[in-house]
């Protein structure tokens, strides 16, 4: 590391302890509650997705969703010469309550990399917003990959951090298996997209079917409600339509299409990280990642011997779909015809 790099360094970790109201940086502290709000505000306006989505704090480690609202009709009437008016219960049927667990966010930075940035004015933020939007993209790995939170984890065997956390679609095969469609008939494990043989023409069709009989009647016509898919979904839906436009009109149409970016009638939310051969239709807002207040934990190190600067940082989360009657999750989707028996 240069001298004016650890300069800048020096700086960097003092006002770090400033705003968390301790003597140094360099040794393991409680990020303050003020602090960690800003921490997780500007984690939101640098990886987009979470800016659309619910993140939010709780006091307790694990308790009730908190984003709950009225999840189903209420009205009604009741005859009361006969019988008492039942009230109705809101929330459905289904487990209402989160668990946070410690997520460990360790980031090095090399001395090149430090020495590269040290020339630039906003040398701080370069190093804060590093670590930052890595933090965020793991979150929404985490978020469509987790499936369990193991007491030590394997980037190796899990790349794509299934071991992290439980994210949003594992919670919805586990407390609402009803809301997740895996084939297109039984025992074929397996939902085959195809225009002359398959259980469905084309995207849309599927999307429609899945609105139809997982989403709940209240919730169906809800004009929030978008498809959240990967960027290979888009490109089997649009490419042929792109492919075929033959004229200008037709290429005209074509672009609006891809513009608009619908499946099923409802809005494609291309999401980073997203599986490939799934769907999730809901809204954004019934997507949340709550974390722990007073619960992020930070310690800021210069390791000379690896030419690096480590950044331990740890925080605890919890993955929650708010109302599973507002989610619908398509499994093991194939585009191509259904193989004949025997293939």
């Amino acid at each position: 590391m240069r001298n004016e790099t650890r300069q800048k360094f020096n700086e960097f970790t003092s006002q770090v302890a400033k705003l968390n109201a301790i003597t140094s940086a360099m040794v393991q502290f409680n990020v303050q509650p003020s602090v960690q709000q800003t921490l997780e505000t500007k984690m939101q306006e640098s990886v987009a997705f979470l800016g659309m989505i619910n993140v939010t704090p709780v006091d307790e480690m694990k308790g009730q969703k908190v984003g709950i609202g009225i999840t189903s009709t209420i009205a009604g009437r009741t005859n009361t010469d006969t019988k008492d008016r039942q009230p109705n219960s809101p929330h459905g049927l289904y487990d209402q309550s989160y668990e946070c667990a410690q997520t460990n966010f360790d980031t090095q930075i090399g001395y090149g990399q430090i020495d590269a940035w040290a020339k630039f004015p906003d040398f701080q933020t370069r190093v804060r917003d590093a670590i930052l939007t890595r933090q965020g993209l793991d979150r929404i790995m985490i978020g469509w990959h987790g499936t369990k939170a193991a007491a030590d984890t394997d980037r190796n065997a899990n790349p794509l951090l299934q071991d992290v956390n439980i994210g949003w679609l594992q919670h919805i095969r586990t407390d609402a298996p009803a809301q997740v469609m895996s084939e297109g008939t039984e025992g074929s494990g397996q939902i085959y997209i195809d225009a002359t043989d398959g259980d469905y023409k084309n995207i849309d069709a599927l999307v429609y079917d899945v609105v139809n009989e997982l989403i709940k009647p209240w919730y169906q016509d809800d004009t929030d409600l978008v498809v959240i898919c990967g960027r290979k979904m888009l490109s089997d839906k649009y490419f042929p339509i792109i492919n075929d436009a033959g004229d200008n009109q037709n290429k005209l149409a074509g672009q609006v299409l891809v513009s608009q970016k619908q499946i099923g009638g409802l809005k494609a939310v291309r999401v980073p990280f997203f599986p490939e051969d799934k769907l999730l239709i809901t809204k954004l807002s019934n997507l949340s990642i709550y974390w722990q207040t007073g619960a992020r934990r930070r310690y800021i190190e210069d390791e000379p011997k690896r030419n690096r600067i480590v950044n331990y940082e740890s925080t605890n989360d919890a993955y929650v779909v708010e109302d599973y009657d507002c989610a619908a999750l398509v499994e093991n989707i194939v585009i191509g015809p259904n193989p004949a028996p025997g293939e």
